[in-house]
């Protein structure tokens, strides 16, 4: 099938698309017919699978019902009962969710409530966002400012939000003084730099702590120290600091857990989310608020977030997140991804054992994540302009795979990654498939290598 494409704004004019015709399980295909399995679940988003039927049938049912109602004047049966599935699935205390279209949204609704909620103490000098380099939050001014990806900042440096503090994550690249130091010590080094900077920044300035609990697509699926985030939580309390849990890319089962911070019984006083929470059926993202924060903008606000989008709680994009939940409450999905996971971690580590330009291979439940280097030994970087990630990605497309590359950044260091996300539903076997495809890419990875020295 021809179609006209010359009236898109495409990302980027000079990349020759697939046109992909028909989406099913973890598979997509293209108008030839090419069959790729979507390893990366689109940008590990699509949790359930394509073609779920039951998320289909509940947007069309929602559709025939009430299709949009604008939120700052009416209300939805949809968003009561999405709301209510999503408090009984979070985290202790955090009981009330706002709905928005995406996770840069909800992010930077996020950093809004924050600063209103410091008016409503009285506090109106905290006006400053933490968060870490190579961190991504969103493509917004103020989430691209808070995030720590130099590469999207880049063209934008002149108009980046001011008030926004950075630390290094806890990551050992381009930190030799880790070397010989147990994961605790480390998670303790950070975590003093983190007080260092508040204090040096002062407490009374800084509103809120944005900290994804595994690191996405800046540097693949990085876990930090079991103490790391405990700490940061302490931290933020000790400093009258909002913990703001960036789930976008982990919540929903993920990594094993409904909520990534479950890993470390860890409640902050936000969580973002997007991505997961509809598997990407339609747009939707959100936050789920402490009681604290809603008892703020009760009293002293008379009730009043001053925020909102036009398509804020959008009752199709409820209806599909309702059932998605549900299907993945229903299917067990959150331990088939811890159980499937470790399995995909572990088929890596074999992977990274044959082929030296495999670098160190993490993650938790179905996001997952490896380096490439120019040999385990060294741990060095291949050039930034080689594009390592890239072109292991355009093998993996050839031989039937979608990955996710990417490339991040320590004082100025670049390095290459790999971040895997299928959907839960993927099967043992389908993993095995995966690992073959990989290791086709790998094999000729290396011969690209060879043909470049």
């Amino acid at each position: 099938m021809t179609v006209e494409k010359d009236h898109v704004f495409h990302r980027n004019f000079h990349y020759n698309y697939p046109l992909i015709e028909k989406a099913e399980g973890i598979y997509l295909y293209d108008e030839s017919g090419q069959q790729y399995m979507d390893a990366s679940s689109g940008a590990v988003a699509v949790s359930v699978g394509h073609g779920n039927k039951e998320i289909i049938e509940a947007v069309a049912k929602q559709a025939e019902k009430v299709a949009f109602v604008h939120t700052l004047r009416f209300e939805t049966e949809i968003q009561h009962h999405l709301s209510r599935l999503i408090a009984s699935i979070a985290p202790d205390t955090l009981d009330t969710v706002y709905f928005t279209s995406g996770g840069a949204e909800a992010n930077e609704s996020a950093f809004k409530l924050a600063r209103q909620y410091h008016i409503g103490h009285g506090k109106q000098k905290k006006t400053k966002i933490m968060s870490h380099w190579n961190s991504y939050h969103g493509n917004t001014m103020w989430t691209l400012s808070a995030g720590g990806d130099n590469n999207r900042r880049s063209l934008y440096e002149a108009e980046l939000h001011e008030g926004t503090v950075h630390v290094l994550p806890p990551y050992r690249r381009g930190r030799p003084s880790s070397e010989g130091m147990t994961p605790e010590e480390f998670g303790e080094a950070c975590l003093k730099e983190i007080e260092e900077t508040i204090i040096r920044e002062d407490p009374e300035t800084i509103s809120a702590f944005i900290v994804e609990p595994i690191t996405g697509s800046q540097i693949a699926a990085l876990v930090p120290p079991d103490n790391y985030l405990k700490g940061i939580r302490k931290l933020c309390q000790t400093y009258d600091i909002l913990m703001i849990a960036d789930e976008v890319m982990t919540g929903f089962g993920r990594t094993g857990e409904m909520f990534a911070v479950d890993h470390w019984q860890v409640v902050p006083d936000i969580i973002t989310f997007a991505k997961g929470v509809s598997s990407a059926y339609l747009p939707l993202g959100g936050m789920i608020v402490s009681d604290g924060i809603v008892k703020v903008i009760k009293e002293e606000w008379d009730g009043k977030f001053a925020h909102g989008f036009t398509f804020s709680g959008h009752p199709l994009s409820l209806a599909a997140a309702k059932a998605n939940i549900e299907y993945i409450l229903k299917h067990d999905l959150v331990k088939k991804a811890k159980r499937q996971g470790e399995y995909l971690n572990g088929q890596l580590r074999k992977l990274a054992e044959t082929w030296s330009f495999t670098g160190e291979v993490r993650g938790k439940g179905l996001l997952a994540g490896f380096e490439m280097v120019k040999d385990q030994m060294s741990n060095m970087a291949f050039e930034s302009e080689f594009q390592a990630a890239e072109k292991f990605n355009a093998l993996s497309l050839k031989n039937g795979a979608v990955l996710y590359p990417g490339q991040g950044q320590v004082k100025g260091e670049k390095f290459d990654h790999i971040l895997l996300g299928p959907p839960l539903t993927i099967t043992t076997q389908e993993i095995d498939k995966l690992i073959t495809i990989l290791e086709q890419n790998c094999s000729e990875f290396s011969e690209l290598i060879k043909s470049t020295v």
